[in-house]
This record gives C-alpha cells, sequence and structure tokens, in this order.
C-alpha cells in the first residue's frame, strides 16, 4: 500500500469521525436553546377508601384524599385548576401555589385551607370506592394526569401510593 492511499484513508477516517462527533453533538446544542420544561404536577397518592365505617362524618370525609405532588423546583399556581371524578364531580381551585418539591393534600369534606391541605367542602363521598378516576386538568382544561383503581388493568384496595 502506498502512503498516499494510507493518508487518504486516515484523512477518510479523521472526516468521518469528526461527522460523528458533530452529530453527537448537535442534540446537546439544540437542548440549550428548546423551551424550558414545563411544571410536572402529578397525582401521587390517592386515599378512596375512607379507614373505617363510611358514615358521612366529616372526619370520615376528611379521610378520603387525593394529594398531587409539584416535582419541579418551581412553584406552580394552581389556580383555576381541576380534580374530576368519573361521574363529574369536579373540585376547582382557587389562589393556591404549590410549591416546588411539595405536596398538598386535597380532602373531601369541610375544614380551613393550609399550605399543605385543600379542602373540597363537601358533605358527600366524592371517590367510589370499587371503581374511579381521578382525573387533573389545567386551568386552560388540558389533560395534567390522573390515576384509576378497580378497572380492570387491576385496581387497588382503599388506597393507592405510587
Amino acid at each position: 500500500m502506498t502512503s498516499s492511499v494510507t493518508a487518504r484513508r486516515l484523512a477518510a477516517a479523521a472526516l468521518a469521525a469528526g461527522a460523528l462527533v458533530s452529530v453527537a453533538a448537535l442534540p446537546a446544542t439544540a437542548a440549550d436553546h428548546a423551551r424550558p420544561a414545563r411544571a410536572k404536577v402529578e397525582i401521587s397518592a390517592v386515599q378512596y377508601d375512607s379507614p373505617g365505617r363510611d358514615d358521612r362524618s366529616n372526619r370520615s370525609l376528611n379521610k378520603e384524599w387525593v394529594e398531587l405532588t409539584n416535582t419541579t423546583r418551581n412553584a406552580v399556581n394552581l389556580d383555576g385548576w381541576t380534580l374530576e371524578d368519573e361521574s363529574g364531580k369536579t373540585y376547582t381551585f382557587g389562589d393556591y401555589r404549590l410549591a416546588g418539591r411539595a405536596t398538598v393534600r386535597i380532602h373531601t369534606g369541610v375544614g380551613r385551607d393550609t399550605r399543605t391541605d385543600l379542602y373540597q367542602d363537601r358533605r358527600a363521598y366524592v371517590w367510589n370506592n370499587d371503581r374511579d378516576t381521578a382525573t387533573l386538568r389545567n386551568d386552560r382544561g388540558r389533560f395534567i394526569d390522573d390515576e384509576s383503581w378497580g378497572h380492570r388493568r387491576g385496581g387497588h384496595h382503599g388506597d393507592f401510593r405510587r
């Protein structure tokens, strides 16, 4: 093999390697200019079967709840967001900001809202014990997350935790 053939092969190999490096670097460069990630709020736990007797007491109603967790570092304004069951019972969030990396529990019964607990102020249960779906939507009605139990894919008994 002549030195000119070897030189051409080395040059071709170097060009090919350079092309691969530049292609591999493109996603990182493109990611620098991508839109920032949207806030991620998810249904992190559901207690749909209130422990003890279902006697519709406020204490029992407040043991039925859904937890939402903000998995990002930034606070998310939940004003106008909704939490709904399969039959259309809907809780609409008022002026509430969920802090970054924080969780809020939405109870069914009556209570005083705090940073970590919100109350639907209902006098009847929302979540069916046998099967239901909790659906979270933002203030524009866009789907954010849902959680189902008791459906054919295998439900949970009394409490769902991820």
